[in-house]
């Protein structure tokens, strides 16, 4: 029987020394089905985006060999270089990004890119920053179209979109159906204690165009590297309104900090968000997914 959801491991969670066949055996291993892979604002990541032929079919045997595919990217390169920059050279540099990053999901089987909820990052956002923004933004929706590939925004720690109902702003203005919103239900729960309205009624406003969902610990004022467990995320009120909408693509997003224990911890991640989901499902009245094997696939 086909799973009822399916849960990915972010590449961040493991060491970075490790190659791509490690990686994915560890995730699979972990109790994961897949590996969201990262495009940062870092140049090791970056380069990625050029990679050749050789190198992506070499990531491809891996998710052969291994079964266990790359089904997402997060895409927060343009944390550095900005859809709405005020320099133009910067706004073609994201474009650039964007569409190296498209066809990289094409060649890797990527179905969802996760877009960073930034009009700018590093320089003060104004009209000018959201209306350059929104202009470009446009061409990206075009971009994925072509392609076939779903963008979806993550729902950022800063305010220009740090909620559902702010990310859905922009899905409405742009009127894609390749453009939706993948929230990090984390990032959502600080935004929840600053404005004291309940995470599940954010996500309520973005029915109908959630894709998928980050999984991530947090606790107020902080983003990162906090263990599961051990943060303040309403797990219970946002997936049970995700799992209601239909959302069944999640991913644990959580940090390799140089611990020795990095692989009972990763096998730890996964099973506390699958609780976490699976109990969602139940509440709603779904039948219990099956347990996670290495036979599952996404």
């Amino acid at each position: 029987m086909d799973p009822e959801y399916v849960l990915g491991m972010y590449e961040k969670a493991v060491p970075a020394s490790l190659g791509w066949p490690a990686r994915l055996r560890v995730a699979r291993e972990s109790g994961f089905d897949y590996v969201e892979i990262s495009i940062d604002e870092s140049d090791e990541r970056l380069a990625r985006l050029r990679w050749s032929a050789d190198e992506r079919r070499a990531l491809a045997r891996a998710v052969s060999e291994t079964a266990t595919p790359v089904s997402s990217m997060c895409l927060s390169a343009h944390r550095r270089y900005p859809l709405g920059a005020r320099a133009r050279s910067v706004r073609a540099r994201s474009l650039d990004i964007m569409a190296r990053a498209i066809d990289l999901a094409c060649d890797l089987g990527v179905r969802t890119i996760q877009l960073a909820g930034y009009d700018v990052y590093y320089e003060p956002s104004d009209t000018g920053t959201r209306k350059r923004f929104a202009e470009n933004l446009a061409r990206v929706a075009e971009m994925a179209a072509r392609s076939g590939v779903l963008l979806g925004f993550e729902t950022m720690e800063t305010p220009f979109m740090d909620t559902v109902e702010k990310a859905m702003r922009y899905v409405h203005e742009i009127g894609s159906p390749y453009l939706g919103v993948y929230p990090d239900i984390g990032n959502l729960t600080n935004a929840s204690l600053r404005s004291g309205s309940p995470v599940a009624d954010d996500i309520a406003t973005g029915g109908g165009r959630i894709i998928a969902c980050h999984c991530k610990e947090t606790v107020a004022g902080a983003y990162r590297e906090i263990a599961f467990g051990e943060g303040t995320t309403d797990y219970d009120g946002a997936l049970a309104a995700l799992v209601e909408q239909g959302v069944r693509r999640f991913v644990a997003e959580f940090w390799y900090v140089g611990s020795e224990r990095w692989r009972q911890e990763t096998s730890a991640a996964a099973a506390f968000v699958r609780a976490r989901i699976e109990a969602a499902l139940i509440g709603r009245g779904l039948s219990r997914p099956p347990a996670a094997s290495c036979a599952r696939t996404s």
